[in-house]
């Protein structure tokens, strides 16, 4: 009996080693992955300065995005290695070079010093970065799942998902430490790159503690029986009956909860610095205090997915998300902004223009000039962040003009000017067109002092709660589909095809569909959509896996 009361707290010492060192390495990992999300601004004036500015923050969210686009491509390949291989290996290699890639980027020379090899470097690291952390999400669920006990998967996994969550925090954190210490002035000059810089001190320390991890114990078994797959990505993708639950596991799960958690933490950080004009660092203050308050939830959702299973909880997140994220960004709005907000129902705002004379102003090379009276007043409105509409003149032969409520600002056509002659014409209107927004009570920025600061970080808590509802079980969920032998390849593929292109690209394409139609909410069309056909699939078709034995 004695013996037994003492393996009892030893066995419960050692899983918590294996939670911690398996989460430890993962919030390293997304802290290095989120700095770049976070830090995006200034990303697009050192290394996209090449280009006019909405064509270099669309680069700057692109690149941003490249990270995301080949994490499949690294699921497939780490995936092969967990199931050849072993788990803590590979996640071993891909937190060094997912480190290793991220400490480069904050001694990458910028656009003015080198010129086009700046971005393409950065580029080609973010790459690598994207491959490392496609193989690293799968190797740390499967490793804690695999370890523990029957009946607390989906707690022991919900550690792993706060995680991702604990990562944006830090960065967050130390961003608004070195900004503070700093200055704003010196931050944007060279300080953005301490961040990434010390990252290579978290990188020795959870090199160190994962060093000291053991194998998983279901792959170690299958080694010493002889029962490892030969072929996972056969096995995996070239059988029908897994390969279907692979599709499955996309389209009824992964999908929606890939684009809730990424609306919940970083398009809301978007919205709110670059739609909104709220100050960057009291931006990532508001949004670090919601990320704390709603963290302890991931932990609350995946123990109560032990209880009632994870797909209840899973499509509950998705189904509330698509039917309140316009009331909440709305909300977001008024408490944040409010003189925008006000002014935007007192003086709605019209661009009055031929269709045809309006382009969408993306300039890959940096060598098109925007000079029609459409592109002139919506990229005077979108740089404004001012809501409007487009409407079609009576007259198509109609010079373009803006309404701001009753006033009628007549807009700029540069056509027939001489690139000089634009450029000072431009400058001259642009000067005259901000007093007119302003007199309308459009704000240049939102005043910090009228900023509802509880309202808003009662608003993001409530995004943030959705995300822990999608993404407590996640883990335990894609570990109990698939079998042993192939988990590692097969669970990785649908979880970054969903967070890596559904939930990645989100920021990309939510911000160019605000840019295309001019109104600041259009963007959430994308995970609305996204989150609802989840849950119709995964209620239709996902079967409920929770209790599964993962030995097998």
């Amino acid at each position: 009996m004695a013996a037994a009361a003492e393996a009892q707290p030893a066995k419960a010492r050692g899983n918590a080693t294996v939670v911690a060192g398996a989460s430890v390495g993962t919030v390293f990992e997304w802290y290095d992955f989120y700095l770049y999300g976070s830090l995006a601004g200034f990303i697009t004036t050192h290394f996209f300065s090449g280009v006019n500015e909405v064509t270099g923050y669309i680069f700057a969210l692109l690149a941003f995005a490249a990270g995301f686009a080949v994490r499949p491509f690294g699921a497939i390949v780490f995936g092969r290695l967990g199931d050849l291989w072993g788990r803590k290996n590979t996640f071993l290699v891909t937190m060094l070079l997912m480190g290793l890639s991220t400490f480069v980027v904050g001694l990458l020379p910028s656009y003015e010093t080198i010129g086009i090899a700046a971005p393409a470097l950065l580029i080609a690291l973010r790459l690598v970065q994207g491959l490392a952390l496609g193989g690293e999400y799968g190797g740390a669920a499967t490793y804690v799942a695999e370890h523990a006990p029957p009946g607390k998967r989906g707690l022991y996994t919900s550690w792993i998902q706060t995680t991702a969550t604990a990562g944006l925090f830090l960065s967050l954190v130390v961003i608004l430490l070195v900004r503070t210490n700093i200055g704003e002035e010196a931050f944007k000059a060279w300080g953005w790159r301490i961040p990434f810089l010390v990252s290579i001190l978290l990188l020795g320390v959870s090199l160190w503690i994962r060093l000291r991890l053991n194998e998983s114990p279901v792959f170690q078994q299958m080694v010493d029986e002889g029962k490892t797959s030969k072929k996972p990505l056969t096995e995996s993708f070239g059988q029908w009956g897994n390969l279907k639950l692979v599709i499955l596991a996309l389209l009824g799960l992964t999908a929606g909860q890939a684009v809730v958690w990424y609306t919940g933490q970083f398009y809301a950080l978007f919205f709110l610095e670059k739609m909104l004009k709220v100050d960057g660092a009291l931006t990532n203050t508001l949004v670090a205090v919601a990320l704390l308050l709603g963290t302890p939830f991931f932990v609350f959702f995946g123990w109560l997915s032990d209880k009632v299973g994870r797909k209840p909880i899973i499509l509950a997140g998705c189904v509330l998300a698509a039917l309140t994220y316009f009331p909440i960004f709305k909300g977001l709005t008024e408490a944040a902004n409010p003189d925008l907000a006000h002014a935007t129902q007192r003086a709605p705002v019209m661009v009055v223009a031929d269709p045809s004379t309006c382009s969408f102003q993306f300039d890959p090379v940096g060598k098109q000039t925007f000079t029609t009276g459409c592109d002139v007043a919506k990229g005077a409105l979108a740089s404004a962040g001012v809501n409007y509409v487009n409407v079609s003149p009576k007259v198509a032969t109609e010079p373009a003009f803006i309404m701001i409520g009753q006033t009628k600002v007549p807009s700029l056509d540069g056509t027939a000017m001489a690139p000089a002659e634009f450029k000072a014409a431009k400058e001259a209107w642009t000067k005259a067109f901000a007093a007119q927004l302003k007199a309308a009570g459009y704000p240049a920025k939102a005043d910090p002092a009228k900023v509802d600061k509880p309202m808003v970080v009662g608003l993001l808590f409530l995004l943030v709660l959705y995300v822990t509802m999608v993404y407590g079980p996640i883990a335990a969920a894609l570990v109990e589909m698939f079998p042993a032998r192939i988990r590692y390849t097969s669970m990785s593929l649908p979880y970054h095809l969903g967070n890596g292109w559904l939930g990645g690209f989100l920021p990309t394409t939510a911000f160019a569909m605000v840019a295309a139609t001019g109104n600041i909410y259009y963007g959430l069309w994308y995970p609305i959509s996204v989150a609802a056909f989840t849950a119709v699939v995964g209620f239709l078709f996902v079967k409920e896996m929770g209790g599964n034995r993962i030995e097998d």
